[in-house]
């Protein structure tokens, strides 16, 4: 069931996105070559505990920490560690907040030094998939107008969009209905309506779409080795253009 958000749930919605967005940017700065991906965890999760946030993702299904951390070929939920990160290392944080009854969710991919420049044009182009998304979150849009428009845009630029993965509602759940692809046909799928919450998430992958979990249990990996980066957004359908959630100002 798809549910619609009141302007008193908006406004929790809004307070844990943008501890959210402010997490990541804590742990961006950290961001270096020779930092494990474990401290980089801490980070996040202490300036949300800090703040009155729960972490949304520890806990849940059984995952032990606060942030997913997926580094190069990792597409998502790479667990943190022990592991180093290189010089050339592109490296995806994607953390949630839960506070006063409600979840924020986004993820964001940085460079760790220098990056080659084929790697530097997959996180623009994939970041510009995630803006192409949330343009055609609008009321009497479909979700396939925003799997679309993710998928013409990376597909035009090269790469590929993961199908084996989706954005997803969110809210008082940390996955509501409904499941929002990064392919598809466009005026296909729900209708979108004022108030609903979406994370729009594009995981577009350097090579072929094709992904598999490792023995973990979690982390998702591209099955050609090559690289994939992911960004995420929660948004708010609104009148208008739609409002991104989890931003820090």
């Amino acid at each position: 069931m798809i549910t619609l958000k009141s302007n008193a749930d908006i406004q929790k919605m809004r307070e844990a996105g943008r501890l959210v967005a402010l997490a990541i940017q804590q742990m961006a700065e950290a961001i270096k070559p020779g930092i494990t991906t474990g401290a980089l965890d801490a980070i996040g999760e202490r300036f949300l505990e800090k703040h009155g946030a729960k972490p949304s993702f520890k806990g849940y299904r059984g995952y032990s920490h606060a942030v997913c951390i997926s580094v190069n070929e990792e597409v998502v939920h790479g667990i943190p560690g022990s592991r180093t990160l290189n010089e050339g290392d592109i490296v995806s944080l994607d953390i949630g907040a839960f506070k006063d009854g409600y979840h924020g969710d986004s993820a964001w991919t940085f460079p760790v030094g220098e990056i080659d420049p084929s790697a530097a044009r997959l996180l623009n182009v994939t970041k510009e998939c995630l803006i192409q998304g949330i343009a055609q979150a609008r009321p009497g849009k479909t979700v396939g107008d925003i799997s679309a428009a993710i998928q013409t845009y990376a597909e035009k630029n090269g790469y590929s969009p993961v199908r084996d993965l989706t954005g997803h509602g969110i809210g008082r759940s940390l996955h509501e209905e409904p499941s929002v692809p990064n392919f598809g046909r466009a005026g296909a799928g729900p209708r979108l309506r004022q108030g609903m919450t979406l994370c729009i998430e594009p995981m577009i992958n350097m090579g072929k779409y094709d992904v598999v979990t490792l023995e973990d249990g979690w982390t998702v990996v591209t099955k050609d080795g090559k690289p994939s980066a992911h960004f995420e957004h929660t948004v708010l359908v609104a009148d208008g253009a739609a409002e991104i959630l989890t931003k820090a100002g």
